[in-house]
């Protein structure tokens, strides 16, 4: 007997509807009366935001969970130039002159505290302590040591801080980088363009809030991938993902409309489908369906905005020059630097480069010289860029990696040739504009660049830093999910107030 002619059976699609609907009544419903109390009297809500931020409204039109701000912004967006693999700092940035006299030399117990090794030097019999090959000098009026690998970082190196204290648990790539983009280990957590984008919106209609561009270095070209999950929404709604800008036809796919159809039709053909996932949504309340429609409105802009953005051939000639030859090569990371300022100037929140080929096992000083070379001229020039159209004090630049590199040899030593395995245990990051310092350098590590021996930084200390500068109070700013309520710092992490501006 079929469901309609019998009374006592009801339709299964109307049924569902019904459980739906009871789901989001009890899920709704089990905060209590009390909680609700509590949570008008202290202004905020139990799930870290506002109050009075309303859910549906947030999907809608991208306002952001926090209508206001737990401090004032020092930083309006973040542009992150993540550095995938692990540069050394002992080729970069942490000047040792203690290595150069104990070349050769076994590195003592006593230092390396039987340290917890990967499994691509455990069983190395001897741990040759290796020095940089390329020299270090004082620069600024900082008087900060830098590579001669960085000649042109060397030149803004009064509006950096450099920080040579960082540390971390994770002591393979995948797990290491994770935990930079989204405070764990573990995948399937939102990525800090994910959080934020959550949390204050976009301050642009036409453009993501997230966005992320790619580039492969020549120093390792097959080193390590990187997964789009690093750039994932994680439990966040699917709105709040990165979208990924590329140098092709297509700089984000399945953004064109097919051949033959006019910009009335595609419009008219949203139009119906935000109906019918309107229906769907009254029927069953699912914000996912809310991020649906956003998402094809957004699209529909973006048709119109980013070929103009992609478009870098109205820039000035003093501009590419001053990025380097490779900026008029679309998918360098010189093209992604330019891009990430004209991503700013359209008031993109959260602007990711991911560079890729750092890992250096062997063969490091050639390679790390042409690693080098890619992105010493760019990253300066971004810093230069902004700064002379006043755009430094409200952006947050970062450059680093997800760890170091070890001081002594992996595999055999050298007087030309050497590699290094990596090291959490202390690596070194800058910061510039923002609300940061300029010309400062944080930290220290021991005269052997093993151990920290001041003012250490956990990567969640890194992390509430960030959100820090951006207004929000990382203990506060959480989101309920399976029963649990998750921070982008986890349980952890402290501001590093001193490298504050």
């Amino acid at each position: 007997m079929k469901p309609s002619e019998n009374p006592k059976m009801k339709d299964p699609i109307e049924e569902r509807a019904y459980i739906m609907n009871r789901r989001a009544f009890l899920k709704k419903g089990t905060v209590g009366i009390g909680a609700a109390a509590l949570s008008s009297m202290l202004g905020v809500s139990i799930m870290g935001c506002q109050s009075n931020a309303d859910p549906l409204a947030i999907l809608k039109d991208n306002t952001g969970a926090i209508s206001n701000l737990h401090f004032a912004p020092k930083a309006k967006r973040v542009i992150y130039l993540f550095q995938s693999g692990g540069p050394s700092q002992l080729e970069l940035f942490d000047y040792k002159p203690l290595l150069q006299k104990l070349r050769g030399k076994e590195l003592p117990e006593e230092i390396r505290q039987g340290q917890r090794l990967t499994g691509m030097t455990s069983g190395q019999d001897t741990f040759p302590l290796a020095s940089s090959l390329y020299s270090f000098d004082q620069y600024g009026q900082s008087g900060t040591w830098l590579s001669e690998l960085l000649p042109y970082t060397s030149q803004v190196v009064d509006d950096i801080c450099m920080i040579k204290s960082m540390y971390t648990e994770a002591i393979n790539h995948d797990p290491a980088v994770t935990f930079f983009q989204t405070g764990s280990q573990q995948p399937g957590r939102p990525a800090i363009g994910s959080w934020l984008s959550y949390g204050l919106g976009s301050e642009n209609e036409n453009l993501p809030g997230f966005c992320v561009l790619l580039s492969r270095g020549t120093g390792r070209p097959f080193g390590q991938p990187l997964y789009s999950r690093l750039w994932g929404n994680g439990f966040l709604h699917s709105l709040h993902q990165g979208v990924q800008f590329r140098s092709g036809k297509d700089p984000v796919l399945f953004l064109n409309d097919p051949k033959g159809m006019s910009k009335a039709s595609r419009r008219q053909m949203l139009d119906k489908v935000a109906e019918l996932n309107q229906m769907q949504y009254d029927q069953q309340g699912d914000p996912e369906i809310q991020s649906r429609i956003s998402q094809y409105e957004m699209a529909y802009k973006m048709q119109t905005s980013v070929p103009g953005l992609m478009d870098i051939s109205n820039e000035p000639d003093h501009i590419y020059k001053m990025y380097g030859p490779e900026a008029t090569q679309p998918g360098t990371f010189a093209a992604n630097c330019l891009l990430a300022r004209r991503l700013a100037e359209k008031d993109v929140r959260f602007i990711q480069l991911y560079h890729m080929g750092w890992d250096q096992h062997d063969n490091l000083p050639s390679a790390i010289k042409n690693q080098a070379h890619d992105v010493d001229q760019a990253s300066a020039a971004l810093i230069m860029d902004l700064k002379q159209r006043g755009m430094l004090d409200d952006t947050l630049v970062i450059w680093g990696g997800e760890f170091g590199r070890t001081n002594y040899s992996q595999g055999l030593l050298t007087v030309t040739n050497y590699g290094r395995d990596h090291h959490p245990r202390c690596f070194t990051i800058w910061m510039a504009g923002g609300g940061i310092k300029p010309g400062m350098v944080y930290g220290e590590t021991d005269a052997y660049g093993y151990n920290i021996t001041k003012d250490p930084v956990h990567v969640h200390d890194f992390q509430a830093t960030m959100l820090h500068l951006m207004g929000i109070d990382h203990e506060k700013f959480t989101y309920k999910y399976q029963g649990r309520r998750f921070r982008l710092t986890d349980v952890h992490g402290k501001v590093v107030q001193d490298i504050l501006a």
